[in-house]
Formats: C-alpha cells, sequence, structure tokens
C-alpha cells in the first residue's frame, strides 16, 4: 500500500472523527458477510479460545461492540473492558470503555489475561509498539487474539472497483481501492508477532460472498469514503460505474460472488500462564 494510504489510513483523527464517528461504515463492511457461505462465528471462536483462566480481558479496538457484547453475555464472571482510539464507537457501549491509544494503553503492566485485536492492528500507524504494549499488560503466558484479512481476500471486489475506475478514466485497469488490512495482511500477520510473543498459530477462515443484488457490495464499497482524496479516481463516479457493472453481471449470470480469506491469529505472552 502506497504511503499517502498508509498515512491516511492511520490517521488517528481521520478514523476518530470521520471512518469511526459512528459504526454506519463499520457496519456496512460487517454486513456484507451476512451474505457469506459457510457463516463464521467470530465471536464464538474467541470464547472457544478462552478458557476459566481468563478473568479479565482487553477487547481493543472494540468498536461497536460485537465481541463485547457476546462476552459479557455468555462469560458474565469475566471481567471485559472495552477500548477503542474513536469516541463516537463507545457512546451506547456499556463501561468499562476506555478511549485510548493502543500505542499508550492506560493499564498496568500484567493485569490481562486476553487481548482481543480484531481487525484493528492494521489502523495503527506504529504496530510494533502497539504489540509492546499488549505484551506488557498481558499476564505471563496470556492470551493475545489478532484477526484480519489476507492479501487475496475480497479480490473480486479489487477487479470491480479498478474496472469501474479505469472506465472512468479512461484508462485499461484504474487505480485499486483502498484495502485497510494491507498494512497487517494474514500472510504476514504471524511473523510480525513472532517478536514479542510464543505459541503462534493462525487459523484461516475462507468462503465465498454471493449477492443478487448490488447493494450490498456499493455499501461496503461506499464505506471507505473516507479515504476517496486518496482513491486517485472520482469516488463518486466511480462508485457509480461499478453500481452499473454490477447490475450487468447479475443481470448475466444471477449473482455477484466475491471470495473471502481472513483469519484468526492466536498468541501466547512469553512466561508460563498460572492457574
Amino acid at each position: 500500500m502506497s504511503t499517502d494510504r498508509v498515512t491516511a489510513t492511520t490517521d488517528r483523527r481521520l478514523l476518530a472523527e470521520d471512518a469511526y464517528s459512528n459504526d454506519t461504515h463499520l457496519s456496512a463492511r460487517q454486513k456484507l458477510y451476512d451474505f457469506q457461505q459457510p457463516t463464521y462465528d467470530l465471536p464464538g471462536s474467541v470464547l472457544d479460545a478462552l478458557d476459566a483462566r481468563h478473568r479479565t480481558v482487553l477487547d481493543l479496538g472494540c468498536g461497536n461492540g460485537a465481541y463485547l457484547h457476546r462476552l459479557r453475555s455468555e462469560r458474565p464472571q469475566t471481567a471485559v473492558i472495552g477500548i477503542d482510539a474513536a469516541p463516537g464507537m463507545l457512546g451506547d457501549l456499556p463501561p468499562p470503555v476506555l478511549c485510548a491509544d493502543a500505542a499508550r494503553l492506560p493499564v498496568k503492566g500484567d493485569r490481562i489475561d486476553a487481548v482481543l485485536a480484531m481487525h484493528m492492528l492494521y489502523h495503527l500507524p506504529d504496530i510494533d509498539a502497539a504489540l509492546v504494549e499488549i505484551a506488557r499488560v498481558l499476564t505471563p503466558g496470556g492470551t493475545l487474539i489478532a484477526s484480519t484479512n489476507a492479501e487475496d481476500d475480497k479480490r473480486e471486489l479489487d477487479d470491480l472497483w479498478q474496472a469501474a475506475a479505469g472506465d472512468v478514466l479512461g484508462i485499461d485497469h484504474g487505480p485499486r481501492r483502498i484495502r485497510l488490512s494491507d498494512h497487517f495482511p494474514l500472510d504476514a500477520g504471524a511473523a510480525r508477532l513472532e517478536e514479542y510473543f510464543a505459541d503462534i498459530s493462525v487459523h484461516e477462515l475462507t468462503g465465498h460472498i454471493t449477492v443478487e443484488t448490488p447493494e450490498p457490495v456499493l455499501d461496503h464499497l461506499g464505506s471507505y469514503r473516507t479515504w476517496a482524496a486518496q482513491a486517485g479516481v472520482p469516488f463518486d463516479e466511480t462508485l457509480h460505474r461499478a453500481r452499473e457493472r454490477l447490475e450487468e453481471t447479475i443481470t448475466a449470470v444471477g449473482a455477484f460472488t466475491i471470495t473471502t480469506r481472513q483469519g484468526l491469529i492466536h498468541a501466547q505472552a512469553p512466561g508460563q500462564r498460572g492457574l
């Protein structure tokens, strides 16, 4: 991903005041997965990875609370703290929640049994600084669960956007769409954690999203409007042309299909976790 795109997609002010001033854009990206087969219960997978020894959990980049609500509902004996850098995401979440920078966590060391970093590390300008902080607050042997997308995730959306952008610009292929996870893709994620954590494992989740109307895809693409200035193409015109291309495909074959590949990364803080 180009330097200007990384700078924009990791700019805390832009993220807090626009991209995540509320959950509109995040919800649009989440809802696309309603059309995925097979379905994956990611909060359920997190629950399965935690046991009675995980008495305190930090949901880092908790967003609109999808994991926070599930953990508190099904593990009421566990203390779950939500942290997000965007105050607009926290307004409707029950406490305890904190607005804080992942690279400067307001938590004492060796206090947290598990940290969740679900589709959020790629928003950090200094991922290593955040990993140092996560390792600091985790108890010895504590658990980190992170998630992100693979480099080839939703490649059909890349093709659609580049084709639409090319039509708008009058060239064969336009600029690639903004892809947040390019700053921390699944393919390189495990290696990125090796300096700070042990027992690292990657659990890939693959599937297909099939839509019979353009709207879910257009809502997903439109959720990246925050970075329209970095798109390298007139955003609304490209979105309109993407609609036309989607309608042509759906009319011709009955649906538009997207291949997904994301995953969970499990890691353990150095040291022996006690009972």
